[in-house]
């Protein structure tokens, strides 16, 4: 098995790589949707490429290095460091001090790695090593890059980003910048565009819509998830998953999106093996890229945060009790909240209530990143043949967030593989939950206008 894979890394001394040629220094403030409080943290994300032997002889650390320098002339807010100013307003303070960039070696080759390559990963400590006094959000670098060679000649990069600065969006436009200049550009295909005031609160701020994802629970119960003994575990969902779940709905939810009906399913069952109070208040918060939803569209090249976390709430009885549906059917009306208004409402209250976090109070966040570009980003030895979240359960709160990450398994299916977090116990009745329903549900011959079949599960 993979995850108990263990091997040795070697590393050089980490090392500052500033922009290759001067950069301009100045203040650029964040956004008021970038400083939130959810949003103070250091999100990892993995990249695994094989060996071509067209590149036999070409060191990737090198490669990748002398890149990052050059794409940096173009992204150098990168190169500089957070400071926070009155009202808890961040900024980027462009110092061109560079970014934290270590190149190391392990004994082993990605064949090792196991047929399927996802989280959890072994050793991501040491494939991303958590360089002393790196981590925090204020006066620290604000990425940390690992290049690690494998003796079968691939290699993998680790990165490791502030979450203030960009989004998923955001940090793919940057790594495919490095790519092409690894490559043998002069310049970025997409310049960077920083126009943070765009996503601003607007003078006087006025909340005009309803923003329960901000809700103040106060945590009575010690119903966040704990962190002693928790379980990783990776899901994959290709077309026949995804199929059996849509079986598992009426037909007139069966069009719904893969996202809506994935995000419904693993929402129920998360919290059927959490086994709350049933009178609980549970929340979903879906990640809603806002970039097409301005008018006109933010600007192509905008690297900031421009998202959303738009909340579906029940009771953990009605979510638990009720058919699939029901919860799909909050789920889409959560989505489609998502507009201009609401993203400037969203501004808004950030300036006035103090940038505050989101709900984790029996809070389950899912993020989309399938059509981010993760696996395209290329640095001259092709597409990854892994790339994404380095692991599910990031950010402040451990276990409350999941990633769908685009992935092809071992049959060469093309699906969305989900990384979850939850109590070792919890996982047991997870793993149990949605095996009973897709095995109910791919062994029956649907035909049309047939009452589907439910799994029913008590709290």
């Amino acid at each position: 098995m993979a995850s108990s894979l263990v091997f040795q890394v070697q590393r050089s001394q980490p090392q500052l790589i500033p922009p290759s040629d001067p950069t301009p220094h100045e203040f650029k403030q964040l956004s008021d949707i970038d400083d939130q409080e959810g949003l103070r943290f250091q999100i990892p994300v993995i990249q695994f490429y094989r060996h071509d032997p067209r590149m036999a002889g070409t060191d990737p650390a090198r490669v990748i290095k002398e890149a990052i320098a050059k794409a940096l002339v173009f992204y150098y807010p990168f190169a500089g460091r957070l400071r926070e100013g009155p009202g808890r307003k961040l900024f980027v303070e462009c110092t061109g001090e560079g970014v934290l960039f270590t190149e190391a070696d392990a004994d082993v080759s990605l064949e090792q790695f196991g047929d399927a390559l996802q989280p959890p990963f072994p050793c991501l400590e040491e494939l991303l090593f958590d360089v002393p006094n790196s981590s925090g959000v204020l006066d620290c670098p604000l990425l940390l890059i690992q290049v690690t060679r494998l003796k079968c000649g691939g290699f993998i990069l680790a990165l490791r980003l502030n979450h203030t600065m960009s989004d998923a969006s955001g940090l793919v436009q940057f790594m495919m910048a490095v790519g092409e200049m690894a490559r043998g550009a002069t310049a970025p295909s997409v310049r960077p565009v920083w126009q943070r005031a765009l996503l601003n609160a607007r003078d006087p701020p006025k909340v005009t819509c309803h923003h329960r994802e901000y809700d103040e629970v106060v945590d009575t119960k010690g119903t966040i998830i704990p962190l002693d003994d928790m379980a990783h575990r990776s899901f994959f969902f290709g077309p026949s998953e995804i199929a059996a779940i849509r079986n598992a709905l009426p037909s007139h939810l069966r069009q719904c999106s893969s996202f809506e009906v994935l995000t419904a399913c693993l929402w129920r069952f998360r919290t059927i093996s959490l086994q709350p109070d049933p009178e609980e208040e549970v929340r979903v918060l879906c990640i809603v890229n806002s970039r097409s939803k301005f008018n006109p569209p933010l600007p192509t090249g905008y690297y900031g945060n421009a998202f959303a976390f738009p909340v579906a709430l029940t009771t953990a009885g009605k979510l638990c009790q009720n058919p699939l549906g029901y919860a799909l059917e909050l789920v889409r009306k959560a989505k489609a909240d998502v507009t201009e208004e609401y993203m400037k409402s969203v501004a808004d209250l950030m300036m006035i209530k103090g940038r505050p976090h989101f709900t984790v109070v029996r809070s389950y966040l899912v993020s989309d990143v399938t059509r981010a570009g993760f696996e395209d980003v290329d640095f001259g030895w092709g597409k990854a043949t892994y790339g994404g979240p380095a692991k599910g359960g990031v950010g402040a709160i451990p276990g409350v967030a999941s990633f769908y990450i685009p992935f092809k398994n071992k049959k060469e299916e093309r699906g969305i593989l989900v990384p979850l977090c939850l109590p070792a116990p919890a996982m047991e009745r997870f793993v149990k939950e949605l095996d009973a329903l897709l095995k109910a549900e791919k062994s029956i011959d649907r035909v049309e206008n047939q009452k589907p079949l439910f799994i029913a599960s008590a709290l």
